[in-house]
């Protein structure tokens, strides 16, 4: 192709995909697209000519040991691989590869190795751990998993509400209404039963100047009042990091709004000092971020009392500034990625900018990744409070559900393999489609067993790791690839050979949702070929043959679910 194209073979890696699977049974594995070649192939005058030109390509190329049929579509070369060269290749590779099928595809080749920091989750502290605190989490976790998959540095960081009046007013119930001991042992859900019962009399004149008077003491350092706070803080990080472990999520660094208040003010000097910073009547400080300058587009960095101390996300990003710089100075990124719901997508296009303006240059490397809502998460005693509300229902439902269904077989810890199961429903339920997309959340939907769901990758897994189990190891030395000649076999090896396009798409966009359709596509695809061609019964080099195609699938089945955030099990 190269030759007869005049083109480079880096330049056509990417003109030439694998073609999906197709219910009907005879399907060329890949294509070349003529429009991806030919220069200008916009025009309507070549769009009607792309099959001709497809066609005349087609009779210039021969078939050879490696390709065995070349025939077209409308604008696209189709070939097909020699099927014995097919599935020696494919499992050759998965084999040689192992976890890293996939991410060692020459389409990655050209992709240089970065660092990048990503901020997600960021509850918080003594208030509820919303869905969207779920979703951050989850998806943030895929992104950093993706990311370290395929080669690039990543520092993972949760950016804490720590800081700001709510923690005068916790200070100043935890006098009236906390506990030490619940404090120690429970610390998340006491702070928030403490801010609910001060929340009742915030009105209250005399409740208002103590909570002012707490977080003034706070902003000064005094030493008893910052030691309580540290208290609430550190506490609530432990626990947090107990619950994460139960995500199997981790973090690299706890920061917080609080690290960066005296660093905001230096943010405002910086803007003060650039001509940028401009005060309202009432004295507020904003940044003009239209370019007329008529104010009609500005961001509020300043309060009128002429503080940055605490400024929310929704109203103000002059503490994300700080922590912008900050972190650029601590990691020298190369890109930096927030995951938040979308209601703060101009929050981040307002820091952006300001950062452009500022002259940080970086900026146009900062990426705020936005999601949707999620409407009807509850538990059955009500509204989601805390994730661990969340963790103990999944756990809870999918025990009653694997404990009334007659296939379930006994297993070793069948609460861990419950969470596990369950947390894998609720992570594709969650990232089947566009993460902008709002979605209506269903325990029933998530937790089938059947259909495309969470619980129907567990179930493949576990069953081809019984197969193995049941049948001894495969063994790729001398495996006769004449046997794997079925229809059903090969529509397995020719979804392997997608793997690394599916990655490569969900490394682009950062959208779980090709990951999530492929591995389901891959599932259904190993449960045909676990009914037609059967392991037991069968003649040795063909048992042992279908043994190596099992279990390359149950090999990138679990890869494709680590990098989703996903613990495979092996009993269910």
């Amino acid at each position: 192709l190269s030759k007869v194209l005049d083109l480079p073979p880096e330049n056509l890696i990417k003109s030439i995909s694998a073609v999906p699977v197709s219910k009907k049974r005879h399907v060329a594995d890949f294509q070349l697209s003529i429009a991806s070649v030919i220069e200008n192939s916009s025009s309507d005058c070549l769009a009607q000519n792309l099959h001709l030109q497809a066609q005349q390509l087609a009779e210039r190329l021969k078939c050879d040991s490696v390709v065995s049929e070349i025939s077209t579509g409308p604008g696209t070369v189709n070939f097909t691989i020699n099927r014995e060269l097919l599935a020696k290749t494919v499992l050759q590779q998965v084999w040689k590869d192992g976890s890293e099928y996939g991410v060692k595809s020459e389409l990655f080749s050209t992709v240089p190795r970065q660092k990048a920091v990503i901020e997600f989750s960021s509850p918080n502290i003594a208030k509820k751990f919303h869905i969207g605190h779920l979703r951050s989490t989850i998806v943030g976790n895929f992104i950093a998993n993706l990311k370290v998959a395929l080669g690039h540095e990543v520092v993972r960081i949760n950016y804490l509400g720590d800081w700001g009046m709510q923690f005068g007013l916790l200070g100043v119930g935890f006098q009236s209404f906390g506990n030490k001991e619940k404090l120690k042992s429970s610390p998340l859900q006491h702070l928030f039963e403490v801010y609910v019962q001060i929340n009742k009399v915030a009105e209250d004149e005399n409740t208002k100047r103590l909570a002012k008077d707490f977080f003034r003491k706070l902003e000064e350092h005094d030493e008893q009042t910052l030691s309580i706070w540290k208290q609430f803080r550190d506490l609530s990080i432990e626990e947090y990091i107990r619950i994460y472990k139960r995500l199997g999520v981790h973090f690299d660094e706890y920061s917080g709004e609080s690290l960066y208040q005296e660093k905001a003010q230096e943010v405002l000097k910086m803007l003060e000092d650039k001509g940028l910073l401009q005060k309202t009547i009432k004295g507020t400080g904003i940044v003009d971020l239209s370019e007329k300058k008529d104010l009609s587009t500005v961001s509020t960095v300043m309060r009128s009392d002429g503080t940055s101390l605490y400024i929310t996300r929704q109203v103000s990003p002059s503490v994300d500034l700080a922590a912008a710089i900050d972190r650029m100075n601590k990691h020298s990124w190369d890109t930096m990625i927030y995951v938040t719901d979308k209601s703060q997508s101009n929050h981040f296009q307002h820091l952006f900018q300001i950062l452009k303006l500022m002259g940080y240059d970086w900026a146009e490397r900062c990426q705020h990744v936005s999601f949707g809502l999620v409407q009807g998460m509850k538990t059955r005693r009500g509204e989601v409070i805390f994730l661990e509300d969340v963790l103990e229902e999944v756990r809870s439902r999918m025990l009653q559900n694997m404990t009334s269904t007659k296939t379930t077989k006994e297993i070793q810890d069948p609460v861990e393999t419950a969470e596990k199961v369950g947390l894998a429903a609720l992570i594709i339920q969650d990232f089947r489609g566009l993460l902008s997309s709002d979605y209506q959340f269903s325990w029933d939907r998530a937790l089938q067993s059947r259909g495309d769901t969470g619980v129907f990758l567990q179930y493949t897994h576990a069953r081809l790791h019984s197969l193995e189990q049941m049948h001894g190891k495969a063994e790729l030395t001398d495996v006769n690839v004449a046997c794997l000649q079925d229809p059903d076999a090969i529509s397995v090896l020719q979804h392997l050979l997608r793997y690394d396009e599916v990655l490569y798409r969900s490394s682009q966009d950062l959208q779980p949702k090709h990951i999530v359709s492929y591995l389901l596509t891959l599932s259904h695809l190993a449960a045909v070929a676990h009914k037609t061609l059967p392991v037991k019964g069968s003649a040795p080099d063909v048992a042992q043959a279908r043994l190596c195609l099992f279990h390359a699938a149950r090999s990138v089945l679990a890869n494709g679910m680590k990098l989703l955030g996903i613990t495979p099990v092996t009993q269910m």
